[in-house]
């Protein structure tokens, strides 16, 4: 990976049942992919706010992040746990629901503002824009009302498919950021064709 190499991979949703599996929660469905192909479980850790969990991807080390603070307050468990192991901002990578994006579509990306994303927003407020985004569709419902029931709520089964595929395709994309570069990776997920 091009600049400074990645070290924190931080997953967005909220905790608890009543959240499980919503389209909200696909940030934690990345990370807890990645948990489940290195192996390993992440553990709650008060001190930051979330679950955390160290790896080897790609012989890269790597920490897992699923804060459990709520999405509206992601930033204070992510600022926790980049102070504390003195990881740059650019060095972290935060996947997230999409709702510029149909399911099935994954897109990475370096800086940028908080689109709306609550989340993102929180975390821009303190860490700054510089971190990398990993952008996970799931559709729009066309209609700003129902948009905080909509991303709450639990997608159908052929959209929840697609996002699952997309989390997959995401996950074997990781090793080639973090071993031939942002590039190839982008290139990779980009120039998939999400299925119908």
């Amino acid at each position: 990976m091009a600049g400074t190499p990645l070290k924190l991979v931080v997953g967005l949703g909220n905790p608890g049942p009543t959240y499980a599996h919503t389209r909200h929660n696909a940030g934690f469905a990345f990370v807890d992919e990645l948990a489940r192909r290195a192996g390993i479980t992440l553990k709650r850790e008060s001190r930051h706010q979330g679950e955390l969990g160290r790896t080897l991807i790609a012989g890269r080390e790597l920490w897992l992040l699923k804060p459990l603070t709520y999405m509206n307050l992601s930033g204070s468990s992510v600022q926790s746990v980049a102070s504390f192991y003195r990881i740059a901002p650019a060095a972290v990578l935060v996947a997230h629901d999409d709702l510029d994006f149909p399911p099935g579509v994954v897109r990475l990306k370096e800086g940028g503002g908080a689109g709306g994303h609550n989340g993102l927003r929180d975390i821009i407020a303190r860490l700054g824009e510089s971190f990398w985004r990993l952008r996970i569709g799931i559709g729009h419902p066309f209609d700003r009302a129902i948009v905080m029931n909509y991303v709450l709520g639990r997608p159908s089964a052929p959209e929840a498919g697609l996002i699952g595929e997309a989390v997959c395709a995401a996950a074997d994309a990781l090793p080639v950021l973090l071993d031939e570069g942002a590039q190839k990776a982008m290139n990779r997920l980009h120039s998939r064709t999400a299925p119908e």
